[in-house]
């Protein structure tokens, strides 16, 4: 059945004849009530009436895709609905698999178990909580925008190498390695936060020093600030409210993007800091006002360190209470009795430094 140019009223209720005898099916595991997750839908697909869209069933499931007039596909599952307050997607690295190592296939799937069970994802919270499937992965074109051509073509070609020894390490880019499955799996990572980006409009190593600050017409945007080690919460509190947020303010960005490296966490084997999963939620409820004050509440997280299981997974299930307006549950999570006293007073020379750099 192909549909085209159809009143919205119309258009939905012939959407909605192919959908609901699939809603009738999971309706009890998504816990959902099939006329509000009905009249959800009616309105999530209102706002494509500007594309062509056809729908297609065949026993008791059935997929609705469109295409824009440049001929873009795009999937059901990808469209987010007005209602929903996070969108995620999940691109796990499962070739990532050297034992005894920080860089762990077991990072992602620890996150989604951890969301699972805390009652965070769709299943549980219906259309508040969204995740992006089907995303299309990175071309290499999109990659080599923000890297350059010969640095890609060298990781495409060291697979090869991977293929035939199973484990190579990448030089000069940290301690990490790559399987044959890395360079795809990194592609199928990047077309995962392109996606996201899309949807909400529209570094390591060596970099990050304080005296950095940009140059040419992008002097000043760019702010680094460096903490000793042993920071944690009140040291994370302070930089926000004294930098980070004024920075932001005079800035005015469109939309806000967050390497979120849980490696900060005082149990990750890697930062040497001591945040919680309390400076987490924080952070997250601060970047949250932000973006709400400045572009419309436009942010997407893009996971980077977090190298304990436990933690990494505690801390992005209170990023994900913080989004939802709801409590944390780090006195649950956190230990209090684990933490040292933090080096406040060079800390505080360091936020110090920054403010003058910046004229704050």
């Amino acid at each position: 059945m192909e549909l085209r140019a159809l009143p919205s009223s119309a258009l939905s209720e012939h959407l909605i004849s192919c959908i609901v005898p699939r809603y009738i099916k999971i309706k009890n595991i998504c816990k959902l009530n099939l006329k509000e997750k009905a009249a959800a839908t009616r309105r999530s697909f209102d706002q494509l009436l500007r594309f062509n869209l056809r729908c297609s069933a065949k026993g008791d499931s059935a997929t609705v895709s469109a295409s824009n007039a440049h001929g873009m596909e795009l999937s059901f599952s990808n469209i987010p609905p007005h209602d929903a307050r996070i969108l995620y997607s999940v691109a796990p690295s499962m070739g990532h698999n050297k034992e005894n190592h920080p860089e762990s296939n077991l990072r992602v799937p620890a996150i989604v178990n951890a969301l699972e069970a805390f009652e965070l994802t769709s299943k549980y919270r219906g259309l508040e909580v969204f995740e992006m499937q089907n995303f299309p992965p990175a071309s290499v074109d999109d990659i080599a925008r923000v890297h350059a051509r010969a640095y890609v073509a060298g990781l495409e070609k060291a697979m090869s190498r991977a293929t035939d020894e199973g484990i190579i390490f990448i030089d000069g880019s940290g301690p990490t390695y790559a399987t044959e499955t890395t360079f795809q799996e990194s592609l199928i990572a990047a077309g995962a936060g392109l996606s996201l980006v899309d949807s909400v409009v529209g570094s390591y190593p060596g970099t990050g020093k304080i005296e950095q600050v940009g140059q040419g017409k992008g002097e000043g945007t760019t702010l680094n600030l460096p903490l000793p080690g042993g920071s944690g919460d009140y040291a994370m509190r302070n930089v926000f409210d004294e930098v980070i947020a004024p920075c932001a303010q005079r800035f005015k960005p469109d939309i806000i993007l967050v390497s979120a490296g849980y490696d900060a966490h005082v149990l990750d084997p890697l930062a040497g800091l001591q945040f919680t999963a309390g400076t987490y939620y924080m952070l997250a409820s601060s970047i949250k006002q932000l973006a709400k004050e400045l572009c419309k509440g436009r942010c997407v997280f893009f996971l980077e360190g977090g190298y304990n299981l436990q933690s990494l997974s505690h801390s992005v299930v209170d990023t994900f209470r913080a989004f939802l307006g709801e409590p944390s549950l780090a006195p649950e999570f956190d230990d209090p009795a684990i933490l040292y006293e933090e080096p406040l007073s060079k800390a505080k020379q360091v936020i110090q430094k920054v403010k003058h750099l910046h004229s704050l």
